[in-house]
């Protein structure tokens, strides 16, 4: 084998080698932008669910504060019908 050919032997061991490791490195990248991708949709189901539960707690605490006033109002009309004597007579 001369030396031109050995030459041309190792530049060909060497390109395949950088190939191969170009090629690694590309998969272990999209194996890490696949785990992110993942971790985001997760992250984003997530933060979904909790502001659904937000909503729905809100949605409670609101209809018992409205709850309240409503009483208090039917409390206080029955205190100005009895004041006024148009209360229910006992």
């Amino acid at each position: 084998m001369s030396t031109e050919d050995k030459a041309a032997y190792h530049a060909g061991e060497a390109k395949g080698q950088t190939q191969e490791k170009a090629g690694n490195l590309a998969g272990k990248a999209s194996d890490a932008a696949t785990g992110a991708k993942d971790k985001t949709v997760e992250t984003a189901q997530a933060a979904k669910d909790h502001a659904v539960e937000g909503k729905d707690n809100a949605g409670s605490y609101l209809q018992q504060a409205g709850d309240k006033v409503k009483s208090a109002a039917q409390g206080t009309t029955e205190a100005v019908k009895n004041t006024l004597g148009l209360g229910e007579q006992k």
